[in-house]
Parts: C-alpha cells; sequence; structure tokens
C-alpha cells in the first residue's frame, strides 16, 4: 500500500477560508468594511475580507490575519456566527468559510495583500458583492440585531464618554427603527446600565455625558437580561 503523503488523502476534501463582517459607526449610519479584490475570481468586485486558512492556524487567528493583510485593521474583537457550506458558493473549488463579526471603531484602512481597495461602505449602500458575501453580510445583521437585545452591542463604537442622543442615534441606525427621545432616555435610566459622569447641576445647554456600567451590566445578565424597546 502506498504511503499517503502529508495533506494528501485518498479522499476529496473541501478547502477552508474566514470572512469577516466589520461593523463601524459614523455618528449617523451603521458602515461596514469591505476590500475590492484584487484577483480572480470577481477581480474588480467589492467583498469582505478573507481568505484561506493556513496548515498551522486556528479559524479566529486566520481570521485576524487575513484583516490586518487586507485592510490594516488589528486588534478587532471578532464572533463566530455562522458556517456557510453550500457546495457552489466558490468558483474556484469546494469551499466552507467560518464567519465572524466584529463591531469597531471606524479608522483608516488600506487594502493589502489581494485586495486592491478596503473601504467603509455605508449598510443601506452597499454594491453587490462576490461570492455570497450578500447573504453573509445579511446574515450578519440580523445576528447583531438579535444581540443587541441580549448583550450591550454597539458601545465599542462609541466613544468611551458619549451623550444619551449619541448612543439612542446608534442603536437606530443597527435595529433601522426611530425612537422617541424620552422613551428610549426613560428606558436607559431604568436599566442603570450608564453612569453619568459629569457633575448633575452642569447647566443644561452643556450636554450630560455617559459611560457604560459593565458591573451593572453583568448583574442584569446574571438575572436573564434582554433590553425590549
Amino acid at each position: 500500500m502506498e504511503e499517503e503523503k502529508k495533506y494528501c488523502y485518498r479522499y476529496p476534501h473541501p478547502a477552508v477560508t474566514t470572512d469577516c463582517v466589520i461593523f463601524g459607526f459614523d455618528g449617523t449610519k451603521l458602515r461596514v468594511l469591505l476590500i475590492e479584490r484584487g484577483i480572480d475570481p470577481f477581480k474588480g468586485k467589492w467583498a469582505l475580507p478573507g481568505g484561506f486558512l493556513q496548515m498551522d492556524e486556528d479559524a479566529e487567528k486566520g481570521a485576524l490575519r487575513e484583516l490586518k493583510e487586507e485592510t490594516g485593521l488589528e486588534g478587532a474583537y471578532i464572533k463566530q456566527f455562522h458556517t456557510f457550506t453550500t457546495p457552489n458558493r466558490d468558483p474556484r473549488e469546494r469551499v466552507i468559510t467560518i464567519a465572524y463579526y466584529a463591531l469597531v471603531r471606524l479608522q483608516d484602512v488600506q487594502g493589502g495583500d489581494d485586495a486592491a481597495r478596503a473601504e467603509w461602505f455605508a449598510l443601506d449602500n452597499v454594491p453587490a458583492l462576490a461570492f455570497d458575501h450578500d447573504q453573509i453580510l445579511r446574515i450578519a445583521t440580523c445576528e447583531l440585531r438579535r444581540q443587541i437585545h441580549f448583550e450591550p452591542v454597539g458601545f465599542e463604537l462609541l466613544p468611551k464618554q458619549f451623550t444619551m442622543k449619541e448612543l439612542q442615534t446608534l442603536y437606530e441606525a443597527i435595529l433601522d427603527v426611530k425612537f422617541d427621545r424620552r422613551n428610549f432616555y426613560k428606558k436607559m435610566q431604568h436599566l442603570e446600565l450608564l453612569t453619568q459622569v459629569n457633575d448633575p447641576t452642569t447647566a443644561r445647554k452643556q450636554p450630560f455625558f455617559f459611560e457604560f456600567n459593565k458591573e451593572k451590566y453583568k448583574e442584569l445578565k446574571h438575572r436573564g437580561f434582554r433590553l425590549e424597546f
């Protein structure tokens, strides 16, 4: 019996890639980070940053490596949300992709490796994407909107200290809805997830600033936290 070589098997097997859906917030709209493909297939089309796993890395490390190589973005806290396995999703070969999403503050990005460009797109102005990346982005957006009811999703997109108006605008951008200003304020105050950082006696012409209360969030989550609007 002929000895099999390392990584060479007698049965067909799929390749594995990772793709990252990176959300940012510009103060008004939710944005997503895309790369313009510099090589075939789909050369010139926009896509999510990602690529093939190397033999010596796990999926998360591979995703972070590709993200850095293709956009220059580092330090994102990524979360796995789905695996895409449709047999014909990649015209090159049978490819399974493990998808991650992250929330980051907007920062400068630059295309690299096999990405001709990297750019932030408003979520309501995304062009048709390569491969099945339209579907990946759609599912990632649904997951983000689902998680906002169970976790303080979005605080990573704001500065450490923020106004209630900034927080409301962010939640409206994520959920694609409009809230009544007073009701939103009362809801957040009732949950005690926010700590006011400036003097309450400050003149009313000056906006109040808040910080996220992590200890209160841990307490609420232990009790079965769910944020309803």
